[in-house]
């Protein structure tokens, strides 16, 4: 069971080395870096390369550890106790599996993505360290012990919103997603807009890292932002002469696809207001 990348995701080596590692050492695997990066999307192609079903919990910032295991719902039980509801004998039908109840249940090997740890709690890692830790927990309610049948592949993502507890990192491998270079980011865009004329990417990324180097710049476009922009680009059949910027108009062509804020915007028309008043 090795992972190589998939055709529609372009995994560095360090990365597919941190996947494969991660599988070896039966450890969650702990991803993170900038968002818009691929984070998420790499446990989807994880689970299509390796032909695993996948079970992805989406975290909040109302999220509770808890929740990822199960809940018992007492207040429908009262409810049916007090209208006569033969149910009410079996507890078990109260408890609502959650997803890690469902990952370790699961007749076969899966992917369990734990997306964006960090919204949570300061304490919701350490919360689920034994569960992550012995592959099990124990239900109060019905006295009885779940137990993984098969231990699942657990791909967690975090923005970094956040620092995790040092005992949650010790049990997990670590890989941070770095911010792609040219000739990657190159291949990502084939990937999603093949066939891209030569000379429109190339000055479009030459504009787009030019963007992500200027000093002040609240939040940097992401992969994933820059992958909008071409879209549209390409929607609107520009020209790489359509793209160039001169000191009137620091601003990109259809810059609301890579520039995400007002102070991000109003840094771009102070830059162009000082290049129209060094020209006099």
């Amino acid at each position: 069971m090795r992972f190589d990348g998939t055709k529609d995701y372009v995994a560095t080596e360090d990365l597919k080395i941190a996947v494969n590692a991660a599988v070896t050492l039966e450890r969650p695997l702990l991803v993170k870096g900038e968002p818009g990066t691929g984070k998420t999307e790499l446990a989807r192609q994880v689970a299509a390369a390796l032909g695993l079903p996948m079970i992805e919990w989406a975290i909040k910032s109302t999220t509770r550890a808890q929740q990822g295991l199960y809940e018992y719902d007492a207040v429908s039980r009262l409810r049916d106790s007090q209208l006569g509801d033969d149910r009410v004998h079996d507890i078990s039908n109260y408890i609502k599996k959650g997803k890690l109840w469902r990952a370790f249940e699961a007749d076969g090997k899966v992917v369990l993505l734990i997306d964006e740890i960090d919204k949570a709690d300061i304490e919701f890692p350490n919360d689920l360290l034994q569960e992550l830790d012995k592959m099990e927990f124990f239900v109060y309610e019905t006295g009885e012990t779940v137990r993984a049948r098969h231990r699942p592949i657990v791909i967690i993502t975090s923005n970094n919103e956040k620092e995790l507890p040092d005992a949650f990192l010790r049990r997990c491998f670590f890989h941070y997603i770095a911010f792609p270079d040219e000739a990657t980011l190159r291949q990502i865009v084939e990937v999603h807009h093949p066939g891209i004329k030569g000379a429109l990417l190339s000055t479009a990324l030459t504009q787009f890292y030019d963007i992500r180097e200027t000093q002040g710049l609240k939040k940097k476009p992401s992969t994933s932002e820059v992958l909008d922009w071409l879209k549209l680009l390409l929607a609107e059949d520009l020209q790489p002469e359509d793209l160039k910027r001169d000191g009137a108009n620091a601003l990109p062509k259809l810059h609301g696809a890579l520039l995400k804020n007002e102070q991000d915007v109003a840094l771009f028309e102070r830059l162009a207001f000082m290049a129209r008043g060094q020209r006099r």
